[in-house]
């Protein structure tokens, strides 16, 4: 599955996202263009993943990037709790 339909995005809003044409991220996507460098890096940035994951040399990046949300949420609900408790 691909970051973008993982995240809910239409090829549409990320490629305007990302700055190239629907017709550019379609064929990046198939495999029937290679994107230049800068188009990678934006694209990192934009889903929150490493170049390796990007570039199919890693799944740790991915992973990493969900279990820090996941903790992220758990401490912010462990300092809603706090705070009700203290009030």
């Amino acid at each position: 599955m691909s970051l973008r339909t993982e995240r809910g995005l239409s090829q549409y809003k990320a490629a305007e996202d990302l700055g190239v044409s629907q017709a550019r991220l379609s064929h990046y996507e198939n495999g029937l263009r290679e994107p230049k460098l800068d188009f990678v890096v934006r694209a990192c940035d934009y889903y929150g993943v490493s170049a390796d994951y990007m570039l199919g040399r890693s799944y740790d990046g991915h992973r990493a990037f969900k279990d820090l949300v996941g903790r992220l949420r758990e401490l912010s609900a462990e300092a809603d709790r706090l705070i009700k408790e203290v009030r």
